[in-house]
């Protein structure tokens, strides 16, 4: 899949596009499966599948707690690789795995992109990998059709973002803020300067993570960002109120892309 084209095309019909995120296993894989109907539902338009790690460092206390029960109840690779093939030929939107770049390491990176596109995946997000460090892994991925999205953060200098603009594909994943995920992020005039300097490195659409939290968050990133990625309140409010908080959630955050 051509993922840029693709998000070109979503943004014909809408402001700005949704990106959501679960985790594998956590509650259930139940559970992921009755999330990822909802989303299509509503009718999302990317979602990242994230592989428990034990040392998720870009997550914040929800995820990382959602991580080790993830793990400490058996999830395995293949359980993770069985979900996105279900999911991938179940649901109409792209999916991308989230994880952490031991996973790569462990199967090799020809492996880890072969049972990607076997799966049905169109790319990858590892938050831990410096763009320095892939290696052949942005060969591999590209002989696979799997998209490496690569993250900008506010604390990235002129020259680091110059640099990372140039490995991206696909779309930029900026970090709204400082710190991990889950926090609420202020949509002010920070957020805003960093979007442009993310602009200045990269003619990438670019998809706005960590904080956001509802529909009106959505509707303050239209004209500023071409994806708005939901994840940590996400799975707190299934947690606090089951399906139908989940649902409400999700209809609050694909209204704010109108």
């Amino acid at each position: 899949m051509n993922l840029q084209a693709y998000i070109e095309e979503r943004l014909t019909e809408r402001k700005v596009l949704l990106m959501t995120h679960l985790i594998a296993g956590f509650p259930s894989l139940e559970a992921n499966w009755r999330m990822l109907e909802i989303m299509a539902e509503v009718g999302v338009d990317l979602v990242e599948l994230q592989m428990p790690f034990s040392e998720p460092i870009a997550d914040g206390p929800t995820f990382a707690r959602a991580n080790q029960q993830a793990l400490e109840r058996g999830l395995t690779l293949d359980q993770y690789f069985d979900l996105m093939q279900r999911a991938t030929a179940a649901f109409p939107f792209p999916h991308l795995m989230m994880g952490y770049y031991n996973t790569a390491f462990r199967l090799g990176h020809g492996p880890f992109c072969r049972r990607l596109a076997a799966c049905g995946a169109c790319g990858f997000i590892l938050p831990d990998l410096p763009v320095e460090e892939y290696g052949d892994l942005l060969a591999v991925g590209a002989e696979c059709e799997q998209t490496p999205i690569v993250l900008m953060t506010p604390t990235n200098t002129e020259q680091r973002l110059q640099q990372i603009g140039a490995q991206a594909e696909g779309f930029v994943y900026a970090v709204a803020r400082k710190g991990v995920t889950g926090s609420q992020t202020d949509l002010g005039d920070e957020l805003y300067r960093f979007i442009a300097r993310c602009r200045a490195a990269t003619d990438l659409p670019l998809g706005i993570g960590f904080g956001l939290r509802r529909g009106e968050d959505l509707r303050q990133l239209q004209d500023q960002a071409e994806i708005g990625i939901v994840g940590s309140v996400l799975l707190e409010v299934w947690e606090r109120e089951g399906e139908a908080g989940y649902a409400a959630l999700l209809r609050d955050l694909a209204a704010g892309r109108e």
